[in-house]
C-alpha cells in the first residue's frame, strides 16, 4: 500500500466562488476554479494529462490487450468501479499513483458510472469540469476558468477520462506536496479538508 502522507509542502489557493452540487458527494458545495494562466500550468505539470492526441490510441491498446494484467485494485470496490481495473492501472502506473487512490475517487465521484453528470457540469467517472456546456459560463479573472480542459464528449469517454483525471491528482500533489492538499483542491471548494480526508477513508479502509 502506499504511503499517502509522503510529501509535507504547503499550497495555496486561488479560487471563485460558485453555488453547485457536485457528483456523488454527500454535501452542497462549489467547483475549484482556477485562471486559464494556472490551470494550464498545473496540466503541463504532469505530461500524460496533456497527451490529448493519443488518447483513441491508449485505448485501444487498454481494451485490446491479449492478456491484461491481473487487477491489482482491492476487491472491497464495488464492481461498477473495479471494471475499470485497466484504465485505472495504466493511468495510475503513469502517473506513479496508487491504483486504490485513483479507485477511491471515481466511487466518491461517479460510483463508477460513466455517464455521471454534477449540477455544476462534471462530466464523468472522475467528474472532470469540461470547458464547454455549464462549465463554459464560469469566468475567472483572466477569462473562462476551463479554457484549457476538454470538452464533455472527450470526457464521456471512461478511458479518456481516468487518464485526464489521474494526471490531475499527479499536477496537483507535484504543485501542493503531498496528497491530501492534493484532493483539497481536486475536489470542491469551501469545505475544508472535508472532501479530502472522505477519499483517504474510502481509500483506507477499502485498499487492504
Amino acid at each position: 500500500m502506499y504511503n499517502v502522507r509522503q510529501f509535507i509542502l504547503p499550497g495555496a489557493i486561488v479560487s471563485s466562488l460558485i453555488l453547485a452540487s457536485f457528483g456523488y458527494s454527500v454535501m452542497a458545495h462549489v467547483p475549484k476554479l482556477t485562471s486559464a494562466a494556472e490551470d494550464q500550468q498545473l496540466l503541463a505539470a504532469n505530461e500524460s494529462a496533456s497527451e490529448l492526441d493519443a488518447d483513441q490510441q491508449l485505448e485501444n491498446d487498454v481494451n485490446s490487450a491479449d492478456n491484461p494484467p491481473q487487477c491489482v485494485i482491492s476487491h472491497n470496490f464495488p464492481a461498477d468501479v473495479r471494471q475499470w481495473c485497466s484504465q485505472i492501472m495504466h493511468h495510475a502506473s503513469k502517473n506513479k499513483l496508487d491504483p486504490n487512490l485513483v479507485a477511491a475517487i471515481i466511487w466518491q465521484e461517479s460510483g463508477g458510472n460513466p455517464g455521471a453528470y454534477s449540477q455544476s457540469g462534471a462530466v464523468g467517472l472522475m467528474q472532470v469540469m469540461p470547458r464547454d456546456g455549464i462549465a463554459a459560463s464560469f469566468q475567472c479573472i483572466n477569462g473562462s476558468c476551463f479554457t484549457n480542459r476538454p470538452t464533455i464528449s472527450e470526457l464521456e469517454k471512461p478511458n479518456f477520462n481516468i487518464k485526464y483525471g489521474a494526471g490531475m491528482i499527479a499536477g496537483l500533489m507535484q504543485k501542493y506536496g503531498n496528497i491530501r492538499d492534493a484532493l483539497k483542491f481536486y475536489g470542491p471548494m469551501n469545505v475544508g479538508y472535508y472532501y479530502a480526508d472522505k477519499v483517504l477513508n474510502i481509500y483506507q479502509a477499502n485498499s487492504g
